[in-house]
């Protein structure tokens, strides 16, 4: 049994595993900027950093949650006669590896190879081998993160130089800006110590130019009354002889005015018929008398058509433009004689202004409603407003106040117009009527009823006794003033009508509803004589050239519309930014005016 013993001895020897390390690798040191980090640019980091360590967590806890899965390639270790071959292979060896399998297996066959020898390899072979391959992965992943860092350290430059240029841009701009904002300020300062100047100014001018019309007004009535005397003298010496006849007639008998006295009390204070009455007997002594209609318009005249008015539609262009209200401006005038406007407005007041400077001359307040229209008195010596309020007010430029108010109509008044000879007022109202004004008895002489809904305008034809009606009734009518009676009505629109009017000679009618439908009518047989359309918008207001060639068409798209009668052509005048709510013509043709709701006066010639 003895020789049996295995004998051989085994010894533990200690080895010195060299271990690989780093040191080789030289790393670059990132130097830390010293510039302090701006407090939106901290909290944006802080920001990233927090959501990078969220996701890192929220990772980390799906990993312990899911184990790793298995490889799926199980790794043996090798045993040592395929460690030597794969050695000697990788080496390039091949005698030795011949050599060394013979003897390999004469040994083998011998029994010369004991288990332990020809087990496997030891694990330190194998770890080192691993730890080679995973150093070597290392320094690729040390490389690729350092490449990694050097092009973030560029951008980090790049961005950081960026910031620099738009901090130093920054700045500029501030102190620009406080700047601007100082000299800003010093202005406001200095333009605060001219705006009361400028106000005393203002008012002063206001006051210069009322005084300057109202002296123009009493050097007009003082020559009017100077001519008025001379003639009177003349008159008086020429009929001297014939008047100490009548006087010594007088003497005699009772006066004829004496007897005319004593006829009108007998006739007011018995039943007796009123045939019995003089011819020139008045029950209200104040009333006017109208004037004879001869049908004689003295401007036919003095009008002549411009040269090559076939092109005048589209001769007229904008000269002058300034804001009048602060409100949209509903009505225009222009003077009889001199060059002023009157405008009205939804502020309700009225204003008088030069033309074409657009100076302002005068400022009425009054009324407690929009004022829808005015109009010029004849003379030129006061101006008819009406409104909302449903008053009319008569306005005197000599005393610069409402000298007097109607007050009969029970809605809103919409348009006015006075009658040539100056002692007569039409207006027109939404309670369904128009009525007549004598100025001097300061009484309604007429109510002209017969339209079924608002009245929207009402026109005298200049010279005459004939009154013009427009209608939301979609009708439009002829009255006698005289009589207060309606002659004639014509029948065609389909929409309310919002205005008509006359041309300077009186035999055509335009008319205009609020679907854009123009009508021209023949006043003599009672019938349209063309029909076009500027729709869909509403047509506001129109108005005749004095040639009577141009129509001009006020319409709610912000144009004017010119219409050559004569050729049927439409073209349009661009300015207002709003509805075009009134226009007028002046007398001799040269320029139209115009309003709108934009608040603004804007002046065509």
């Amino acid at each position: 049994m003895a020789g049996n013993v295995d004998t051989d001895k085994y010894y533990v020897e200690k080895e010195e595993i060299a271990v690989d390390s780093d040191d080789e690798f030289v790393y670059e040191e990132v130097p830390v900027d010293d510039d302090p980090v701006p407090p939106e640019l901290e909290e944006d980091l802080d920001a990233a950093v927090r959501t990078l360590r969220e996701a890192n967590e929220d990772a980390d806890a799906r990993l312990q949650r899911e184990p790793p899965p298995k490889p799926a390639v199980v790794q043996k270790p090798e045993v040592v006669d395929d460690f030597v071959r794969n050695f000697l292979i990788h080496m390039g060896l091949g005698r030795t590896l011949d050599c060394f399998q013979t003897e390999w297996y004469e040994l083998q066959e011998k029994g010369l190879l004991k288990y332990n020898e020809i087990g496997t390899v030891p694990d330190v072979y194998t770890r080192n081998q691993e730890m080679e391959n995973e150093i070597e992965f290392l320094r690729k992943e040390a490389s690729k993160y350092k490449n990694a860092a050097l092009k973030a350290k560029e951008t980090y430059v790049k961005l950081r130089k960026e910031r620099d240029f738009h901090r130093m841009h920054h700045k500029r701009v501030v102190q620009e800006k406080n700047k601007l904002i100082d000299d800003i300020k010093r202005l406001k300062r200095h333009y605060s110590q001219y705006a009361p100047n400028m106000e005393a100014l203002k008012a002063r001018y206001e006051a210069a130019m009322k005084e300057k019309m109202l002296a123009n007004l009493e050097r007009d009535r003082a020559v009017g009354q100077v001519n008025g005397l001379q003639s009177t003298i003349k008159s008086m010496e020429g009929f001297h002889g014939s008047a100490n006849k009548e006087n010594k007639t007088e003497a005699k008998g009772p006066t004829q005015t004496a007897l005319l006295l004593e006829r009108q009390k007998k006739a007011l204070g018995s039943d007796g018929d009123v045939a019995d009455l003089p011819s020139n007997f008045k029950r209200y002594p104040n009333d006017s008398e109208f004037p004879v209609d001869n049908g004689v318009n003295p401007y036919l005249n003095q009008v002549k058509a411009p040269p090559g008015h076939v092109t005048r539609t589209g001769g007229f262009r904008l000269s002058n433009t300034f804001s009048a209200h602060s409100h949209p401006i509903s009505g225009v005038a222009l003077h009889p004689r001199k060059q002023i406007l009157a405008t009205s407005s939804d502020d309700h007041t009225w204003k008088m202004w030069a033309v074409p400077s657009g100076d302002i001359i005068m400022t009425g307040e009054g009324h407690s409603d929009w004022v829808s229209d005015c109009d010029f008195h004849p003379a030129g010596s006061s101006l008819a407003t009406t409104s909302g309020d449903s008053t009319v007010k008569i306005w005197d430029f000599s005393k610069a106040a409402c000298v007097h108010t109607f007050t009969d109509h029970t809605a809103a008044v919409w348009s006015c117009s006075w009658h040539t000879c100056g002692d007569f007022l039409a207006t027109s109202s939404m309670d369904n009527t128009a009525k007549v004004w004598d100025i001097n008895s300061l009484r309604c002489r007429f109510t002209l009823r017969g339209h079924a809904d608002s009245v929207n305008t009402i026109e005298f034809l200049p010279f005459s006794n004939t009154l013009l009606s427009s209608s939301a009734d979609k009708t439009m009518s002829l009255w006698d003033a005289r009589t207060g009676l309606c002659a004639q009505t014509f029948y065609g629109h389909l929409h309310s009508v919002n205005h008509a009017t006359f041309n300077l000679r009186g035999d055509t009618i335009a008319s205009c509803d609020s679907y854009g439908v123009v009508k021209l009518w023949d006043v003599r047989v009672v019938a349209p004589m063309a029909s076009f359309e500027v729709g869909p918008h509403p047509a506001n207001k129109l108005a005749f050239d004095p040639s009577g060639g141009v129509l001009a068409i006020a319409s709610n798209d912000s144009t004017i519309k010119m219409y050559e009668i004569g050729t049927g052509q439409i073209q349009s005048l661009v300015g207002h930014e709003d509805a075009v709510q009134c226009l007028c013509f002046d007398r001799s043709g040269e320029f139209m005016v115009s309003g709108g709701s934009d608040s603004t006066v804007r002046i065509w010639s």
